[in-house]
């Protein structure tokens, strides 16, 4: 079997490596975009006597083990979540991406300000790279498709990206986004080329994708899970003063202005899934 195996209508990848039984009875990948595929754990078989009724109700809710798996072919490199990588294969090195005092620095800062760790190993060469399981949705997209702005991501989101990718922070357009709207004053912002893996505590079949053209979308709530970076963020109030929005019972609101996309979960994004297999809150 090749890399990927043949299921789907993905091309196959030209690296050599073999695995009879990646993709089994078991498990099957289920999204695939670039040289990233998602690995979906349909079933988890290796349980014990106290953990089986809770395992057998997970899998019928579809509450699964899911893995990115990363191609890396002719030297490229790929960008990802400090202690995330389960296994590698091939000839592939390692290196902490930073590239000098001010960049160490600038990484510490968005990591402090996205609750994310600080540095995010990039490995490049030839071979793949099987990140460790999460509970949570793998939400993959390409990044030249959000506009020259680029994707804005809410905090703790990012798992992978090409190392074409690049990462920036970018800030509320006023302070008051900060302290009224619960949120810190940065987002990671992600442009350039390539592909990036998000996790999600909704699967992307269930988000809401707004397309906006000069016009304004008001969520109550946290519910934008990303965003055009084109788009002026705002948290603003519901009504024109405090005592209308306290009559509408709705507060304040996150406010999207100008051109671009949204994607809104119907929920809440702080709902519980899981937790991942690896600890995305530590900072370096």
């Amino acid at each position: 079997m090749a890399l990927f195996g043949s299921t789907g209508n993905a091309a196959q990848p030209s690296n050599p490596f073999s695995f009879p039984n990646l993709e089994n009875a078991t498990r099957h990948y289920t999204h695939r975009l670039g040289r990233f595929s998602v690995l979906e754990h349909e079933r988890d078989i290796s349980v014990a006597p106290d953990n089986a009724v809770s395992e057998y109700f997970m899998a019928k809710m579809g509450v699964r083990r899911r893995q990115l798996v990363i191609r890396l072919e002719n030297g490229s490199s790929a960008v990802i979540q400090a202690g995330a990588m389960q296994w590698m294969l091939g000839d592939i090195e390692m290196t902490t991406g930073v590239k000098g005092a001010g960049d160490l620095f600038g990484k510490m800062v968005r990591g402090a300000v996205t609750g994310e760790r600080a540095i995010k190993p990039e490995y490049r060469g030839n071979g793949m790279i099987v990140l460790e399981p999460t509970h949570k949705y793998i939400i993959l997209q390409d990044v030249a498709k959000w506009g020259s702005g680029g994707i804005v991501v809410e905090d703790g989101m990012f798992f992978a990206s090409e190392g074409t990718v690049q990462h920036r922070l970018v800030a509320r357009s006023t302070a008051s986004s900060a302290f009224a709207g619960g949120e810190g004053f940065f987002n990671l912002a992600l442009s350039g080329s390539g592909v990036v893996a998000l996790e999600s505590n909704v699967p992307f079949e269930e988000l809401i994708e707004i397309d906006l053209v000069g016009d304004t979308l008001k969520i109550d709530g946290h519910m934008a899970v990303a965003w055009s970076a084109t788009l002026d963020f705002t948290v603003e109030r519901s009504g024109k003063s405090l005592i209308g929005s306290a009559a509408s019972g709705e507060g304040l609101v996150n406010v999207y202005r100008g051109t671009g996309k949204v994607l809104m979960s119907p929920v809440a994004s702080s709902l519980t899934l899981g937790t991942a297999a690896h600890n995305v809150s530590e900072k370096v």
